[in-house]
């Protein structure tokens, strides 16, 4: 492997690194944050995150990068592992300091650092790859570069809303962060909302919420499509019923 590939390697797998811890991250912040556009916001980014990652993998691979199998276990448990410890640590979290609306709020700003960093990483990639020649890396890391600008713009939107909360709860003395509508209670419900679920059409899963009448099963679908399937007709409805 001559020299320019090897430091575009580099930077790619840099990128790869960034992108799996991202995803350990996204999990612990959304186990935290109640049901909302800033939720949204996350689950979306969380879905996006993974697809970031599997494609600098491609990538990888292209320029004949093999993978380490040893690596790719590791990376597969911390990932699961991730996911527990946000569940488990999130009840701490929130007893600790200040209120939860302090705590989304630090979250995002937290969040805003994260995708200056990404957004770097890959204007580094995208610039490297170009002087090099590497047309295919160069258009991947703009792609990419251009979700985590749009992230940092969203993120940044949903700011002005969490900060307001922060002045209602620790001004007015009016708080109205609720735990049992985040991420990590509502991943309470586990898997499929009901047994042959995954088989369904959006279709017969609507039609099935249409019979339901338990804001709970709504609930669970929520969280099921969100980390699944993510299907938008299936979400409204959800939403619809859930509310």
């Amino acid at each position: 492997m001559d020299t320019a590939r090897q430091k575009v390697v580099q930077y790619l797998e840099e990128a790869q690194a960034t992108e799996r811890a991202l995803v350990r991250v996204l999990q612990s912040q959304i186990a935290m944050t109640p049901r909302g556009s800033y939720r949204s916001a996350l689950e979306a980014h969380l879905a996006q995150t993974r697809d970031h990652a599997s494609r600098v993998g491609r990538r990888l691979r292209e320029l004949g990068h093999a993978d380490n199998p040893l690596l790719a276990l590791v990376g597969a448990a911390e990932t699961v592992i991730g996911q527990v410890l946000a569940l488990g640590k999130t009840p701490i979290d929130l007893l600790r300091g200040s209120g939860g609306e302090e705590k989304i709020l630090k979250n995002a700003k937290d969040a805003c650092a994260t995708e200056a960093l990404e957004i770097a990483t890959y204007t580094a990639l995208e610039r490297l790859a170009t002087s090099v020649g590497d047309v295919e890396t160069a258009r991947l890391a703009a792609s990419i570069r251009a979700d985590e600008e749009q992230m940092l713009d969203r993120v940044l939107r949903e700011i002005r809303a969490l900060t307001d909360a922060v002045v209602r709860a620790e001004v007015r003395g009016q708080p109205v962060y609720d735990v049992s509508t985040t991420g990590a209670a509502d991943a309470v419900f586990g898997g499929e909302p009901w047994p042959g679920y995954d088989e369904l059409t959006a279709a017969q899963v609507l039609a099935a919420l249409g019979r339901a009448e338990a804001a709970g099963r709504a609930r669970h679908v929520q969280a099921y499509e969100r980390a699944n399937k993510n299907r938008s007709s299936v979400l409204r409805a959800a939403d619809s019923s859930a509310a």
